[in-house]
C-alpha cells in the first residue's frame, strides 16, 4: 500500500502537527457560522494556507456541520506539473500530513477506476499540492473520513463531463462529499479578478455547470499563465456530479483574493468557498 509523503509540509503549511491544527483551527474560528443544510460537494482553494486558509476553512467549517456525516470525500484536483489524458487516481494506501494520514477508500477508489477517464498513475502526484491542501482541513475537521485522491491532467470538455459521470457513479451509494480544488483567476489586477471572478460566482448560485463550462473555454489560458481556474475542470466535473446525486443549489460562502494578504494588489489569485446541496430558505443570501 503505498503512502505519499507530504511535499509541501513545512513551505506551504506548518510541517509541526501542533502548529498546523493551531493555525486551522484559527481560521475556522474566524469562518463565522457555517451554512446550513446538507451538503454533498465544496469548492475549495489550494494555495499556500496563509493566503487561501481564510477562505478554505469556510468550505470545510460547512461541511463539517453538515446535517449527516461522510465515510469518504473525493478530492478531485489539477494536475499542475504533468499534462496527460483523463483522470489519474491514487489507489490505496494513505497520503502522509503533519495531523496523521490520511487514508485512502480503496473500495470507492476501485469503482472510480471502473471508469475509462479515471487510471492508476502515481507519479504526477508526487509534487502535486492541489489535493494535499486539502488535507489540513480534512484531517482537523473530518479526522475520520476516507480519501480519494484523483488528479485531472488536461481539462478537456471530454474528460470533465467524463469525469462528472464517474464521480457520481463512484459516490452514489455512500455518504460521500466531493471536494474540487481549485483557484480562481491567476495573474491579473484586483479590479479585473474581481470582475472575472465574480461571473464564477455566478455560476456557483445559479448552480450552473454549463455555464462554468462555457466560462472556463473563454478563458482556456492567457498570457504569462493567466487563468480563469486553474481547477475549471475539477470544479465543473464536481458541480455536474453533484446535481447527478440530487444537489439543486450553489452557495457561495466566502470569496478573497492574495493581495489581501501581501499587499500586491497588480496580479492577485482569487480564491472561492463553495457549497452545493440542499440548504436552509433563511441561507438564501449567501
Amino acid at each position: 500500500m503505498p503512502v505519499r509523503p507530504s511535499a509541501v509540509a513545512g513551505t506551504w503549511y506548518p510541517g509541526i502537527a501542533g502548529a498546523l491544527a493551531r493555525e486551522v483551527d484559527a481560521f475556522v474560528a474566524a469562518a463565522g457560522d457555517p451554512v446550513a443544510g446538507e451538503i454533498t460537494a465544496l469548492f475549495a482553494p489550494h494555495a499556500g494556507l496563509m493566503f487561501s486558509g481564510s477562505v478554505g476553512a469556510h468550505a470545510y467549517k460547512a461541511a463539517a456541520a453538515a446535517s449527516g456525516s461522510y465515510d469518504v470525500v473525493f478530492i478531485v484536483g489539477p494536475s499542475h506539473f504533468f499534462g496527460f489524458d483523463g483522470v489519474s487516481v491514487w489507489p490505496d494506501g494513505a497520503f502522509d500530513s503533519p495531523l496523521g494520514p490520511a487514508n485512502v477508500d480503496a473500495a470507492a477508489a476501485a469503482d472510480l477506476l471502473r471508469h475509462p477517464v479515471a487510471h492508476v498513475e502515481l507519479e504526477p502526484h508526487g509534487r502535486e499540492h492541489s489535493i494535499e491542501m486539502q488535507l489540513p482541513f480534512i484531517r482537523r475537521l473530518l479526522p475520520e473520513v476516507l480519501i480519494v485522491p484523483a488528479l485531472m491532467g488536461l481539462q478537456g470538455r471530454e474528460t470533465i463531463l467524463a469525469l462528472a459521470d464517474a464521480l457520481a457513479a463512484a459516490a452514489r451509494g455512500r455518504r460521500a462529499l466531493l471536494v474540487a480544488s481549485t483557484d480562481l483567476s491567476h495573474y491579473f489586477d484586483a479590479r479585473t479578478a474581481a470582475t472575472l471572478d465574480a461571473r464564477v460566482q455566478d455560476c456557483v448560485r445559479a448552480n450552473d455547470a454549463d455555464a462554468l463550462l462555457d466560462l472556463f473555454e473563454e478563458y482556456p489560458e492567457h498570457e504569462r499563465g493567466r487563468y480563469v481556474a486553474c481547477g475549471g475542470g475539477p470544479a465543473i466535473a464536481v458541480m455536474k456530479a453533484a446535481t447527478l446525486l440530487g444537489a439543486p443549489q450553489g452557495r457561495v460562502l466566502k470569496y478573497a483574493h492574495s493581495g489581501e494578504v501581501s499587499g500586491d494588489y497588480d496580479g492577485v489569485v482569487g480564491y472561492l468557498a463553495a457549497a452545493f446541496g440542499r440548504f436552509d430558505t433563511d441561507n438564501a443570501a449567501h
